[in-house]
């Protein structure tokens, strides 16, 4: 498995990924959204790739405050592999690089194999906060 960064050409097969993947689809869920993603200072768009396919993918993003996990998806061929820790492994590298002190992942409550993974992998629940969100017409 090799681990790299994507690149704004990689913009379809994530998309590929992430409906293989079954990832809850968002409004940012479009070529143009992807390839800003992968060309973005201050984040790291990581893919796993296993000859030539795209096996997962990750994006670690830091604001200079704190470093946030999405798009954490690993494609069904490649599941029970620990390909999703191997990447949050290498998103945490990147934060330790950039002098991050907490890390939040956003994760879908009702999918309770992600809640589950989150707990293993060392992350905890912060019951203080709920996520508030607005989405833009465009």
């Amino acid at each position: 498995m090799e681990f790299r960064r994507a690149v704004p050409q990689d913009a379809t097969d994530i998309l590929s990924l992430w409906n293989a993947a079954e990832a809850v689809h968002g409004v940012t869920d479009t070529i143009e959204d992807i390839q800003r993603m992968a060309s973005r200072e201050g984040a790291a768009f990581i893919l796993a790739v296993s000859d030539g396919r795209l096996a997962g993918s990750i994006i670690a993003a830091f604001d200079g405050w704190r470093g946030g996990i999405y798009r954490l998806a690993v494609h069904p061929d490649f599941r029970r592999r620990g390909l999703a820790r191997a990447l949050v492994a290498e998103a945490e590298r990147m934060f330790k690089q950039w002098g991050v002190k907490r890390v939040s992942a956003i994760v879908m409550k009702e999918h309770p194999w992600a809640m589950g993974f989150w707990k293993a992998a060392g992350y905890t629940v912060d019951d203080r906060i709920v996520r508030f969100i607005r989405d833009f017409d465009q």
